[in-house]
Formats: structure tokens, C-alpha cells, sequence
């Protein structure tokens, strides 16, 4: 019997991160680029009013 449970934790991270990128954009990208031009992109275009835009970016950016 194969165990399958080796996908879980990467399915977990990922969905959470999908919530995150809707709420906080820059934050999901922060978890998974870490600190890096993708990160300052997402928070520009989140600051300067595009929060879709960030979110599209952010989303983007984790899948």
C-alpha cells in the first residue's frame, strides 16, 4: 500500500498562500520569493491602488 500523504504538506502551503495572496498580497509573495524585486513589485502595485492587480501578481507569482 502506497502512502500518499507526501503531497500534503506542499498542497497545505499552497493553499494557504493562495488565501494570503487574496488578503495580503505582498505577504504571500514575501513567503515564497522572500525579499526580492517580486516582492517590492507586488507591494507597489498593491500601494499605489491596483490591489487587483496585486492580487493577480501575487497569484501569478505562487502558481
Amino acid at each position: 500500500m502506497v502512502n500518499d500523504m507526501s503531497t500534503a504538506p506542499t498542497t497545505t502551503n499552497t493553499l494557504l498562500k493562495v488565501i494570503l495572496a487574496v488578503l495580503l498580497p505582498p505577504l504571500a509573495v514575501f513567503m515564497d520569493r522572500g525579499m526580492g524585486t517580486q516582492f517590492l513589485l507586488n507591494i507597489v502595485l498593491t500601494l499605489i491602488g491596483f490591489w487587483v492587480i496585486g492580487i493577480i501578481h501575487a497569484l501569478i507569482v505562487i502558481l
